[in-house]
């Protein structure tokens, strides 16, 4: 299964054996569209999903969803942007969601009410999301594990069963990392599901706020970063 949030414990540029876009993604993809996921769900997330369902179902603004939110920044910066929406943030660890990051965060971004985090397996949490329709206006994937060696190829969002799932929410999809392969691979992969995305280097204005605690690190290093956007 993918891993959620990106395991880079420090912020060294991603070294991978695999120097282009994986022969094999097409055919990866092509498979994945074509063949039912019937993976069994897990209970807590099923659990979690029905509890944030009656609260989505009767919200009358729009919904964002961060999945692979790690501690949860970029899900209190994204509801301080959007205080007319609900923002949903998800992540598998449940160290990682109920870490204490408050108190290394701006006040502001501390006092939002609008805003949920949950630990929630993804691979079953899109599927849910897909069944139950929920009006996801904005869907964002910031930093998600690069899996950059070629043999981990469909441990990549892009690779994975749940990819269709994922392609189909949101009427925008944002995606950032710092490995701009996995985004070219990610771009490829939604052309063939039907999504055209744009892929762009970050703006240095937008480097000035870092969405997350890896966002930060690798700009701080030097690196550049990458965002890759689809629109309806």
């Amino acid at each position: 299964m993918t891993e959620e949030h990106s395991s880079v414990g420090n912020s060294k540029a991603i070294e991978s054996n695999q120097p282009g876009i994986h022969e094999n993604l097409e055919k990866i993809v092509s498979k994945h569209l074509n063949h039912a996921f019937e993976k069994p769900y897990q209970a807590h997330t099923v659990e979690i999903f029905n509890q944030l369902d009656q609260e989505v179902q009767s919200f009358s603004g729009p919904v964002i969803l961060d999945a692979c939110c790690g501690v949860g920044q970029s899900t209190r910066i994204l509801a301080k942007l959007n205080p007319d929406a609900l923002v949903i943030g998800v992540d598998k660890s449940a160290h990682r969601i109920n870490r204490n990051v408050e108190e290394h965060l701006p006040e502001e971004l501390c006092k939002q009410d609008n805003y949920r985090l949950v630990r929630a397996d993804l691979n079953d949490f899109y599927r849910l999301v897909a069944k139950a329709k929920w009006p996801v206006a904005k869907h964002y994937i910031l930093y998600p594990n690069p899996w950059p060696k070629a043999k981990h190829v469909q441990r990549r969002w892009h690779g994975s069963a749940v990819f269709p799932f994922i392609v189909s929410i949101g009427e925008q999809l944002t995606l950032r990392s710092n490995w701009p392969l996995y985004l070219e691979e990610f771009q490829m992969a939604a052309k063939i599901a039907g999504r055209e995305g744009q892929l762009m280097e970050v703006t240095d204005q937008a480097k000035s706020s870092p969405l997350t605690p890896f966002e930060a690190k690798y700009i701080a290093s030097g690196q550049s970063v990458w965002q890759l956007s689809f629109d309806r």
